[in-house]
């Protein structure tokens, strides 16, 4: 199976875990928390750093737009969905930030015109939501820009991530399984679909977490998972609907500490005995001490 490179980094069997902070919209409109978020992944040593792209008037109907929703931009959905957007100068100032920081970043786009927009950015992959996989023309169009890809498999059957391939391609492909509820239900995360879709699709697989906790996540990586993301926010409680289901500074920086703890202690496979064991064999065994 072939690697999929990503910026400067190899993702696939036997390559590191690409981490990936998803910072989506727990900004909160905020391009200041929005930095700090940024370097909270940092410090965590993450990889990257992954945003939300909309145009609201086509991702979204005029119906739902004005359905009524109090929220801190105003009384409707559409206030509250046009307030979580960031603009022109705020990807600007995320692309100057992240080049400073020296991290990865890039977006799911859920419409064209949100790929054209960042196209200007030069981002190292495209992400496609769990939302968007069986939008085909999407797809394509995503696929048109030559970049590698990541798509999330949330909320999808087997028949529709096998459709989405063969509109895809293989090449450059990274499928991510995921649970598209937030907080995911232990029980509903289903984490040996990740070596059973490496297998049906001879692709890289990674995977998106929405559980509250990190010990799931990290056997992901030891499943086979060639990339991790998680949600990351400053403060669980914080305004917000994806912010229950993320992890705090805390906790981010703990999942790489632990990601990372796993990958030194694989090793080989191949059994023996290590030189710092040799002692211990010769005070401990009364039968076959010798070496």
């Amino acid at each position: 199976m072939s690697t999929v490179k990503v910026g400067n980094k190899q993702l696939g069997v036997g390559q590191p875990c690409y981490v990936i902070a998803e910072i989506g919209i727990n900004h909160n409109g905020d391009i200041d928390l929005a930095k700090r978020l940024i370097s909270v992944a940092v410090a965590a040593g993450c990889d990257a750093v992954k945003f939300q792209k909309r145009t609201v008037e086509i991702v979204y109907t005029e119906k739902e737009l004005a359905t009524p929703r109090p929220n801190p931009f105003g009384e409707t959905n559409g206030d509250l969905k046009r307030g979580l957007e960031f603009g022109q100068e705020d990807y600007e100032e995320i692309d100057n930030f992240c080049k400073q920081v020296k991290i990865d970043w890039f977006v799911s786009p859920w419409d064209e015109p949100s790929v054209d927009f960042i196209q200007q950015f030069d981002t190292p992959v495209y992400k496609v939501a769990s939302a968007s996989l069986t939008d085909d023309n999407l797809l394509k169009y995503i696929r048109k820009t030559g970049k590698p890809v990541i798509a999330s498999t949330g909320m999808s059957t087997y028949a529709e991530i096998d459709h989405a391939v063969e509109v895809l391609g293989k090449e450059n492909l990274i499928l991510m399984h995921t649970t598209s509820t937030y907080p995911a239900k232990y029980e509903q995360l289903n984490l040996h679909a990740i070596p059973n879709m490496i297998q049906r699709y001879g692709v890289p697989v990674g995977y998106s977490g929405h559980e509250t906790g990190i010990p799931t996540s990290v056997a992901a990586s030891a499943l086979g998972a060639c990339c991790v993301e998680r949600h990351i926010t400053m403060d669980r409680a914080m305004w917000g609907s994806d912010q229950a289901a993320s992890l705090e500074p805390n906790g981010i920086s703990r999942l790489v500490r632990d990601i990372r703890l796993c990958e030194q202690s694989y090793g080989d496979g191949i059994k023996r005995v290590y030189e710092e064991e040799i002692p211990v064999m010769k005070k401990l065994r009364r039968v076959g001490a010798a070496v």
